[in-house]
Formats: C-alpha cells, sequence, structure tokens
C-alpha cells in the first residue's frame, strides 16, 4: 500500500520539523509549509492525503486555509492545531468542516490516531456555506477546556447548522441550555426566535394551550385568541427543557407537530403550518421512560436523532478553576466587590468536592462566597457546599477544645489570624503586618516560631 501523504502547515520551524520527524517515523510522507501561500501551492500540486495545520498564522490562518480546502473542492481532511481551545474555535472549526482539531501540547499516540483516521476517510466532508458567519458575540457562554466539553463543542459545531432534531441530555445543572442556545445562534436560524418552554413548570391543562395556543371561547377564560409557542417560533427554534416531564396525552400531540410540521390551536378547527426546529432536554433516562411506558417510543426516536450528552461537572473538574474565574468576574461586578480569588485551601476544597448540582451549584457557591467574603480573598470559612459541614473559626472556649493548654490555644489563634491576613494581602508580609498591627520583623517572627512558611 502506498504512503499517505500528509501536509504540514506552521509558521515555527521547530513545530514543523517536530511533527515531520514524528510522521515520518509513522511511516506517513511528509511535506511541509511555513504559510497558507505556500501551503495552498502545494495542495493544488501534491493533493495531500491529510492536511495538519496550525490555525494562528500571519497572512493567512488556519480558518482561511480551511475555507479555500473546501471551496476548492479537494476532499483532503484538515486537522487543526491551537494552543487556545475555546467554544469558539471549537464550533467554528467543526462548522466550516474540519475533520478534527487538536489542542496543543497533545499527546502523540491522540495525534497519529487522529491522523490515520483522517487518512482513511473517503468520504466528502460537509462543504462550508459562504453565508454562514460567526456566533453571535455572547451568544456562547459555555466555560470549559476539558477533552469531555471539547467533544460536545465538536458536536454543537457538527449539527449547528442543519435541521435535525437534538437531544441533550445531562444531569440537573449542567448546561443544557446553553448547549441548546449555541446550537440556535451557531445555525442560519440565528436571527429568527428561539423560544424556550419549561415543561416542567406547566401543568398538563395549561402546556398544550401553550404550545398551540386557543381560539376565543375555547374555554372559560378564553376571552381572547391567543398564539402559542409553535407560531411564536416559526422559521427559529424551540427548545423543550425537561420534556420528560409532559403527560402521554400531550406528547401524542406534540409527535403531530414535530412531523407533519402543523397543528390546530386548541378549539380552532384551522390547521396552522410552521417551519421549527425542535431542541430538547432532560435529566431522564428517556430510554428507561419508554420501556416502562411513560415516554413514547415514536416520540423519543424522533426526537433522538442526534444525541448529546453533557458531561457531569465531577468528571471535568479541570473546568473547576476556569468556571470560577468567570463567576467571581460576574458577582464581583454585579455586588460591587474587588474580590481578588480563592486561598490555596479554598481552591482545594473545589475541587476536592463531587458537585452533585453540577455548575449551576458551582455558580451559587461562588455567589454566596462573594457575598460573605471578609476580605479579599475568599478562604474555606467562607464557603458553604451542601452536605458537608461548615468550618468553623477556632476561637478559645469552644466545645471540646477547653482541655488544651493556654499557649497552644494561643499559638492556634496566632496562626489562623496571620494565615488570613496573609491570603487576604497575597501573601505581601508587609501590607499583612500593616493589617495585623505589628511590624514587618515581628511578623516575620511569629512566622517562624508558627511554622508558616
Amino acid at each position: 500500500m502506498a504512503q499517505k501523504l500528509v501536509l504540514v502547515v506552521d509558521d515555527e520551524e521547530s513545530v514543523r520539523q517536530f511533527l515531520y520527524d514524528v510522521l515520518t517515523d509513522a511511516n506517513y510522507r511528509v511535506e511541509t509549509a511555513v504559510d497558507g501561500r505556500e501551503c495552498l501551492e502545494k495542495l493544488m500540486k501534491l493533493k495531500p492525503d491529510v492536511l495538519v495545520t496550525d490555525i494562528r498564522m500571519p497572512e493567512k490562518d488556519g480558518f482561511s486555509l480551511l475555507e479555500q480546502v473546501k471551496s476548492s473542492g479537494l476532499n483532503t481532511p484538515v486537522i487543526l492545531m491551537t494552543a487556545f481551545g475555546t467554544t469558539e474555535v471549537a464550533i467554528r472549526a467543526m462548522k466550516l468542516g474540519a475533520f478534527d482539531y487538536i489542542v496543543k501540547p497533545f499527546d502523540l499516540d491522540e495525534f497519529l490516531n487522529l491522523v490515520q483516521r483522517a487518512a482513511a476517510q473517503t468520504e466528502t466532508v460537509a462543504a462550508f456555506r459562504p453565508e454562514d458567519q460567526a456566533a453571535e458575540p455572547g451568544a456562547v457562554n459555555i466555560i470549559g477546556n476539558s477533552p469531555a466539553m471539547q467533544a460536545v463543542y465538536k458536536d454543537i459545531g457538527r449539527v449547528a447548522d442543519s435541521n435535525a432534531t437534538v437531544l441533550i441530555q445531562g444531569e440537573s445543572g449542567t448546561g443544557k441550555e446553553l448547549v441548546a442556545r449555541a446550537i440556535h445562534y451557531n445555525s442560519s436560524r440565528r436571527n429568527k426566535p428561539f423560544i424556550k418552554i419549561n415543561c416542567a413548570n406547566l401543568p398538563d391543562s395549561l402546556l398544550e394551550s401553550e404550545l398551540f395556543g386557543y381560539e376565543k371561547g375555547a374555554f372559560t377564560g378564553a376571552s381572547s385568541s391567543k398564539v402559542g409557542k409553535f407560531e411564536l417560533a416559526h422559521e427559529g427554534t424551540i427548545f423543550f427543557d425537561e420534556i420528560g416531564e409532559i403527560s402521554l396525552a400531550t406528547q401524542a400531540k406534540l409527535l403531530r407537530a414535530i412531523q407533519e410540521k402543523e397543528f390546530d390551536r386548541v378549539g380552532g378547527t384551522a390547521t396552522i403550518k410552521v417551519d421549527v426546529r425542535i431542541l430538547a432536554a432532560t435529566n431522564r433516562k428517556l430510554k428507561q421512560s419508554v420501556m416502562e411506558g411513560g415516554f413514547r417510543e415514536d416520540l423519543f426516536f424522533r426526537l433522538n436523532v442526534v444525541n448529546i450528552v453533557i458531561p457531569p461537572l465531577r468528571e471535568r473538574k479541570e473546568d473547576i478553576p476556569l468556571l470560577v474565574a468567570h463567576f467571581l468576574s460576574k458577582y464581583n461586578k454585579e455586588f460591587n466587590r474587588q474580590v481578588k480569588g480563592f486561598s490555596e485551601e479554598a481552591t482545594k476544597m473545589l475541587m476536592s468536592y463531587d458537585w452533585p448540582g453540577n455548575v449551576r451549584e458551582l455558580e451559587n457557591v461562588v455567589e454566596r462566597a462573594v457575598i460573605m467574603a471578609r476580605g479579599s480573598v475568599i478562604v474555606p470559612e467562607d464557603i458553604e457546599l451542601a452536605g458537608e459541614e461548615k468550618k468553623q473559626t477556632f476561637m478559645p472556649g469552644n466545645p471540646g477544645e477547653q482541655n488544651l493548654p493556654l499557649k497552644q490555644i494561643v499559638a492556634d489563634v496566632e496562626r489562623q489570624a496571620i494565615l488570613r491576613a496573609l491570603e487576604e494581602n497575597n501573601w505581601c508580609r508587609t501590607t499583612a503586618a500593616r493589617a495585623l498591627g505589628i511590624n514587618r520583623r515581628s511578623l516575620y517572627a511569629k512566622m517562624k516560631e508558627l511554622g508558616i512558611e
């Protein structure tokens, strides 16, 4: 079998040489290019099996290269490399038709596996349509660079510009609505309505009229006609949050509206046709509900055309620092506070907790900590986690501490006071000493005496 040809594009010579050596050792033929212009020349001449390109390059970046590859009609799969694995980069890469993208520094086995799969690809990658535009600024606000979230971003990018129905699954508080909004704002329907319906908050008697509207006189109190959510979402997107909560009777009517793209208002006789995209979310296991008879199988299959599963926070703890920084900035502005961050011990508390309430719970914890913080740095005493006993600041006379020697009690109190002052002043000994009402030399002596490094 002939060797596969890989074209590597990067403006850094060390990166080009490194990837050249790695791919050559893996039995690929390798060509390199220093920029987008040289790449295009070699691309049309050599027609490589795989193109591996950096995103950030002078003159012509990786996204521009990807667009030109797609518009040229070449079927060459493109792998993008980036040191910045943000939500926008991930979604844009997949939306433009990249085979995949990989975040630097990457695992070599993962990289070679990706190249191998790309080289074996025979199907045409979906072409980019020039009328597509980037998402509206601020429309996507999903935080996280973990591999689990990168997979979610790729799914969003692949499905966004289709009209496919998407079922978004995940535990409560994982951010299912954010994913739904990301799909909408990265689709061709971005300038049309995004209508959300929380199925858990509406009794079944009201849900049907909310969905389909009603005619005047349809029931007691219907003094005028009302347009339903399906009509309001015409040419846009309708998002059913907690869709597993609706009754079997309403499920049947919803199935018809999704399948036939038409419905009747409550009390009406005229059939109304609509063009809407359906997104649905649930924290239930719908397959199990189908088996138990609580959810229609035909509706489940109609909703589950594309399935996106959002990982719980405990499975992507590496995203916690990013999320904390985001929420800290948000609530500093909201409450006009100047909290600088979390102490090392406070951060360890956040990283070791399992977060049953997921991102929503983390946001609530950060919000409360910002409000309750007694200094510029959040310490463990400012944090309250569900199901965990709140740590009490040690003071002489606490129950159970009566038998300690007086010298030990005083030392413990001094140690806590010094640590808090240091943490609140970013470990600047001069300002910490000033806050404690002592000079810097006395603070040094106390820190040495108490074993504070």
